[in-house]
């Protein structure tokens, strides 16, 4: 005998605190295209809170998780057809604060979830109840699955053949989408090579499973492969382009999967693309019987539900880990509000974090009324 909950059709609601919801709040925009992230996006202080309407919930954003492809979306990348001012953030964590009718009937105000819907770099967010994954607590764990955990999962299972014994290189193994790149192959018994840029985050790929670790900063990365494995690698996950890139077509063992799932090297650049040597690419394809398959979250949105309930069900159970990175050893300390977000990017591009970047929105709690 729940009470319903019918917050379409008001604008003066109230959230399950007794505290009066806003009606204006933050949150970031993308006023001009440019990889620039901080050049493109504003903070605009006073946006009208959204109103939820009949199948939706309105999301209070509690975490809302930093991806490499954020600049690619505020250089209008992914869809040319859309002008400026437009929102952006993929994935927020947070609480129900009021929803409409029908998304009552499944939801409740208080509830927390997550959900993975343009525009989270906001204080409060509108969230299609049937998009919102129900959660027993908002916290920031969760959001490392969203997007990040999602895509190692997803990509492995469709394009990584994995199997007992196979040679897995994840690239950028210690970043967001690395360190469950690492853990799947692991559940998957196969020997894992992670690449990463220092020594801490070599500790932190040990410590997750990582059978070699190699510091790119440190050691050629080339050279240990040809010597540590000289009949190659049978799949290589693959996120950062350039250079690295190459050198992971060249490790590629006969019948080699190379599965592209970003190129963030090349996403600072005003084309998006650092140059790969591609001009013999047909070639060391054919001598190797080698593949290259391109993998974008947005297509295997079909998978998505069931990769996200073994995820979830993995995490619980302890047998994952969700390292969060809140940028407490950057410079100016932890990243807290919706003005960090903008550190928090050049914080990832910067190479530094270890885990999933996740910035906190704390609220203040207004006055009961």
């Amino acid at each position: 005998s729940r009470p319903i909950l019918d917050m379409s059709y008001s604008r003066h609601f109230l959230d399950f605190q007794g505290s009066a919801i806003p009606s204006s709040m933050k949150k970031l925009v993308v006023t001009k295209l440019s990889q620039n992230f901080r050049e493109a996006v504003t903070l605009q202080q006073d946006s009208p809170v959204p109103l939820p309407g009949d199948g939706d919930l309105l999301v209070r954003n509690r975490f809302v998780g930093i991806n490499a492809s954020d600049i690619n979306y505020s250089a209008g990348r992914y869809d040319a057809s859309v002008k400026p001012p437009f929102d952006i953030g993929f994935e927020g964590v947070g609480d129900v604060v009021a929803l409409g009718l029908s998304a009552s009937a499944d939801y409740t105000v208080g509830q927390a979830v997550a959900y993975v819907k343009a525009g989270a770099f906001a204080e409060y967010t509108v969230v299609p109840a049937r998009q919102a994954v129900p959660l027993p607590s908002a916290t920031p764990e969760f959001l490392t699955l969203m997007v990040s955990g999602a895509t190692a999962y997803i990509s492995l299972k469709e394009l990584g053949d994995l199997s007992e014994g196979k040679k897995v290189l994840v690239t950028a193994a210690a970043g967001g989408t690395g360190q469950f790149a690492v853990q799947l192959a692991k559940k998957a018994k196969c020997h894992v090579i992670g690449t990463c840029s220092s020594d801490e985050k070599g500790g932190f790929l040990k410590s997750i499973g990582c059978d070699r670790t190699i510091n790119y900063k440190t050691e050629n990365v080339e050279s240990v492969l040809r010597k540590d494995y000289p009949e190659g690698v049978d799949v290589v996950y693959e996120s950062v382009g350039g250079k690295m890139f190459d050198l992971a077509l060249n490790s590629l063992a006969i019948k080699g999967r190379l599965i592209v799932i970003g190129f963030i090297a090349g996403y600072q650049n005003p084309t998006g693309l650092q140059p790969i040597k591609a001009d013999l690419l047909p070639a060391k394809l054919l001598k190797k019987s080698a593949s290259i398959r391109g993998f974008f979250l947005n297509h295997y949105f079909s998978e998505y539900k069931m990769a996200l309930k073994h995820l979830l069900e993995m995490y619980e159970r302890g047998d994952l880990v969700c390292e969060v990175d809140f940028g407490d050893m950057s410079p100016e300390g932890k990243f807290t509000g919706l003005e960090s977000v903008f550190r928090a990017v050049d914080y990832m591009y910067m190479g530094k974090n270890i885990g999933k970047i996740v910035v906190e929105l704390p609220h203040s709690v207004n006055s009961k009324l």
